[in-house]
C-alpha cells in the first residue's frame, strides 16, 4: 500500500505536467499578437476628415475613405487609403499598407505612392488602445520622401484615429491626422 504522501505527490506531479502541456500548446499571446488582434477589430470601411500640417494646397477638405481587411487566414491586415470618388485606377493615389506578425514583431510595410516601401515596427501602449509604429528601414528610392511613423488609436468600436508622418526631402516632416468613423 502506498503512503498518502506519495499519492499526493504523484497527483501534484500529474496536474503540473497537464498544466505545463496545456500552456506549451496554448502559450499566452505576445504583446505584438495582442496589438495585431486589436488592429484586426478595425476591419471595415472608415471615413473622416484629414488634417495636414503644414497645410498642403492640393489637399481638399473632402473626407478620406479607408478600407481595412483581414486576409491570409487572419495573418495579415490590408489598409487602403483613397479619396472619395477616386476611380480604381493604378495611376491614382491609392497607398496600400500591410500589417503582419514577423518573428514576434508587429510589422507594417507601406506601399507608398512615392514609389518606395518603408517598414515600421510596432510598440503598444500600456492601455492597449494605441499602437505606434517606428521606422525600421525603406526599400526603393526616397527621392520624393517616405512614410516614417504611424500611430493608430482605438477610441471605440466605431471610432479611431490615425497619425502618419511623411519625411520630405531635406528631413522636413508632413503630419497627417485622420479622425475616422466606421461607415460599414
Amino acid at each position: 500500500m502506498k503512503s498518502p504522501r506519495f499519492l499526493l505527490l504523484l497527483a501534484l506531479l500529474s496536474l503540473s505536467s497537464v498544466a505545463f502541456a496545456q500552456s506549451a500548446a496554448n502559450p499566452a499571446p505576445s504583446d505584438a499578437q495582442k496589438s495585431f488582434d486589436q488592429l484586426k477589430t478595425l476591419a471595415g470601411i472608415w471615413t473622416g476628415p484629414v488634417t495636414v500640417d503644414p497645410p498642403q494646397p492640393d489637399w481638399t477638405k473632402e473626407p478620406l475613405w479607408l478600407s481595412m481587411r483581414v486576409t491570409s487566414r487572419g495573418n495579415a491586415l490590408v489598409h487602403e487609403m483613397k479619396k472619395p470618388g477616386t476611380p480604381d485606377d493604378p495611376s491614382k493615389d491609392d497607398p496600400i499598407t500591410l500589417l503582419y506578425i514577423d518573428n514576434d514583431r508587429l510589422t507594417l510595410t507601406h506601399y507608398c505612392d512615392a514609389g518606395n516601401r518603408p517598414r515600421m515596427i510596432a510598440k503598444a501602449s500600456p492601455d492597449g488602445k494605441t499602437v505606434e509604429f517606428e521606422f525600421a528601414d525603406v526599400a526603393g528610392s526616397t527621392q520624393y520622401g517616405h512614410m516614417h511613423h504611424a500611430i493608430f488609436t482605438m477610441i471605440d468600436a466605431n471610432h479611431h484615429t490615425e497619425d502618419w508622418t511623411f519625411m520630405l526631402p531635406g528631413d522636413k516632416h508632413l503630419q497627417a491626422h485622420m479622425d475616422l468613423q466606421r461607415a460599414k
